[in-house]
């Protein structure tokens, strides 16, 4: 059974990876579990943050902090997301408002907020600390990109809001400063 679970979140994995090469792309997998996964904005708030910054201890760089401003834009553009079903970055404005952005879609109630943000820590597999864009073992910037956003050591703020439609989830994290600059490196 563990075996079947691991190949169903890997096929789900690539599928939403290979989706970003042009954009994300909406994913649907199957649900795993009839029992929903826990929620709410507490448990949101301390699995990302713990999952960010765990994650970016190891990679050396600083702690994030949580950053209610942040979390405000994430959850209308979550709130955006499961209203329309669609799934692509958000249009930013360039310049000091500009906010980084990773974005998760998955079966309503069946992922952990963990797991969500495992799937883009997974990207580590890939990641090389080359000047942006040529971070990627596999020479595609898209592979590693969400995983660079959350270890960019000059993000210094994080705040992730998830929003969901009677069919998905949609979980939104935003970060400042932005990560993934042309021409600079991750760490």
């Amino acid at each position: 059974m563990a075996a079947m679970l691991l190949r169903r979140h890997l096929a789900a994995l690539v599928l939403i990876l290979s989706g970003c090469a042009q954009g994300p792309e909406r994913v649907v997998e199957e649900k795993i579990s009839d029992r929903p996964a826990p929620r709410g904005t507490s448990l949101l708030r301390d699995v990302m943050l713990s999952a960010h910054n765990q994650t970016r201890a190891e990679a050396g760089v600083p702690p994030l902090q949580w950053d209610s401003a942040l979390v405000e834009t994430a959850d209308r553009y979550a709130r955006e997301l499961a209203r329309t079903g669609r799934f692509a970055h958000a249009r930013q404005p360039s310049g000091p408002q500009r906010e980084g952005e990773n974005l998760w879609t998955g079966t309503r109630g069946a992922y952990r907020f963990d797991e969500m943000a495992g799937h883009w820590i997974a990207e580590k597999r890939h990641f090389v600390n080359g000047v942006t864009p040529s971070f990627s073992r596999t020479g595609k910037w898209q592979d590693v990109s969400h995983y660079t956003q959350i270890i960019w050591r000059n993000a210094t703020r994080v705040g992730c809001a998830l929003a969901s439609n009677r069919r998905d989830d949609y979980l939104v994290c935003r970060y400042s400063p932005p990560g993934n600059v042309v021409g600079q490196r991750t760490l």
